[in-house]
């Protein structure tokens, strides 16, 4: 598979990271994740400018048509910038309209996406699911024309900056999507740990309007593929910035009269970062090629499972390399690579660990032989 980025998207990839380092640089961030809010509305309008939020949706519906793999290099510079802002919960709540969505709700929400007047994120993970995406409670009861939800949603990503969530319920047998303003629901706020805002999501009866009919379990289970895809190229671009910051201070720190980058043990170490970080990144463009290119779930699942694995030893290798090899500074708060490593940190199990991604590839490599 070829993974060299085409004009366009070699084009798109300076553009992202000329705003990254020009408006949103290390200091910048700290003001906004210390903000109330936790996320910043100029940096997102800045993001719609560029029609960033517009890359990934149906060109039929104010977007561009973009694929995964027009996301990666995107994501990269995301990563590097550690953006708190809530992009890839937006692109996933599109994601499912688009895919399930009524032409109505389509074409009332997608523009609304892409030229940043909406906010959404995905409320699915329950108290007790773990990784398992079946896992689902909350119960939705049918009104007359309308729906109401009872249940709990834990850490959902970004719930306290959306201004409508796509809640996943049981209706009968089964699992189906609806549409809820964050108004109607309770949010027990919270920051995690890498500097983003969650809520633990309570709904009461909460008024809820159907998205789609049918199951949405394979929509469900498509968007996490779609999403683990694009947070495993945003953790390469994490591990490039751990990496070239841990490279720049062993040429600069001197110990004994000379730069400690002279002596051949952290060399090695270097080294190995550096590999880890070029095979992450080839996972991690494959990974995004068989979302939007494979022949079936069982390919597609097996394929992000194995980029999964790769990145989240990785991401624990390089993040933890990097902090070491800046001494006791390297955790410090002023210092960005510290930002860094809880960043690649949490992406290891975000979406799944390694012992959640071993298990998906064994039990779908031995569904693609039988």
């Amino acid at each position: 598979m070829k993974f060299d980025l085409t004009e366009e998207q070699q084009l798109v990839a300076e553009s992202v990271r000329r705003l990254m380092q020009q408006e949103y640089t290390f200091e910048a961030r700290r003001r906004i994740v210390a903000s109330p809010d936790g996320w910043s509305r100029e940096a997102w309008a800045k993001l719609a400018d560029m029609g960033l939020l517009a890359l990934p949706l149906p060109a039929e519906h104010g977007g561009f048509g973009g694929r995964a793999l027009d996301l990666v290099s995107v994501m990269e510079a995301f990563g590097e910038a550690l953006l708190v802002e809530p992009y890839l919960s937006t692109v996933i709540a599109a994601r499912l309209i688009a895919r399930v969505g009524s032409e109505s709700q389509k074409a009332e929400l997608l523009p609304a996406i892409a030229e940043g007047r909406l906010v959404m994120a995905f409320a699915h993970s329950e108290p007790g699911a773990r990784y398992d995406l079946s896992h689902v409670v909350a119960i939705a009861t049918a009104r007359g024309g309308a729906h109401s939800i009872a249940g709990r949603k834990s850490s959902v990503l970004h719930a306290p900056c959306a201004d409508k969530l796509i809640v996943s319920a049981r209706e009968g047998a089964r699992v189906r999507l609806f549409i809820v303003d964050r108004a109607d629901v309770t949010l027990h706020p919270a920051a995690t740990l890498d500097g983003m805002r969650a809520a633990h999501v309570e709904l009461k009866n909460a008024n809820a309007v159907l998205l789609g009919e049918g199951d949405a379990m394979p929509a469900i289970e498509e968007a996490a593929d779609y999403a683990c895809a694009l947070l495993c190229a945003e953790a390469v671009g994490a591990m490039k910035f751990a990496n070239d910051t841990t490279l720049e201070y062993l040429k600069t720190r001197k110990q004994f009269g000379v730069p400690i980058g002279a002596f051949q043990a952290l060399q090695h170490r270097m080294v190995d970062m550096v590999i880890e970080c070029e095979q992450a990144r080839s996972m991690a463009s494959l990974a995004c090629g068989r979302v939007d290119s494979a022949a079936d779930a069982i390919e597609r699942a097996r394929i992000v499972s194995a980029a999964k694995i790769k990145i989240g030893d990785a991401a624990r290798k390089v993040s933890q390399e990097s902090v070491q090899l800046h001494g006791g500074m390297g955790m410090s708060d002023e210092l960005k690579v510290s930002h860094t490593f809880r960043r690649l940190t949490v992406i290891a199990r975000e979406l799944g660990d390694v012992d959640h991604h071993l298990e998906r590839f064994a039990r779908t490599s031995d569904s693609a032989l039988s």
